[in-house]
């Protein structure tokens, strides 16, 4: 794979100045994944009622320590249920900073033993 056909995001899908495919790296793959479950609603995805997370409306709610307790559990067995194949989910938080949302996620590779953080802020309002 030569340098112009890596790209440092997958999505949208596009080309490279060759004309092929471009394709991102797997941090960056994993990245996209990751922030695209987390931040479905389910019901959105017509084929997959079951696909993603309540995150998207936990924005306007008040985030108490039961809540990001009960909201922590679900992202990480929904990590487990559509991406188990690709990372294995080390740890996943949940806190709300004045009007901002920020969910982190700890992961490795399957495979793998190299730890990888992410984190995704979403603002209220």
């Amino acid at each position: 794979m030569d340098s112009s056909s890596v790209n440092t995001t997958g999505f949208p899908f596009g080309f490279t100045d060759t004309g092929r495919t471009r394709l991102p790296g797997t941090e960056t793959r994993v990245r996209e994944l990751v922030e695209m479950l987390l931040f479905t609603i389910p019901g959105e995805r017509v084929m997959r009622p079951d696909l993603g997370t309540p995150v998207m409306g936990l924005l306007f709610e008040g985030l108490n320590d039961a809540l990001a307790a009960t909201l922590k559990v679900s992202l990480h067995a929904a990590l487990q249920q559509w991406l188990g194949d690709i990372v294995e989910v080390r740890e996943v938080s949940v806190e709300t900073v004045e009007s901002t949302l920020l969910v982190n996620v700890v992961y490795a590779l399957v495979g793998e033993s190299t730890q990888h953080h992410i984190q995704f802020k979403r603002e209220r309002g």
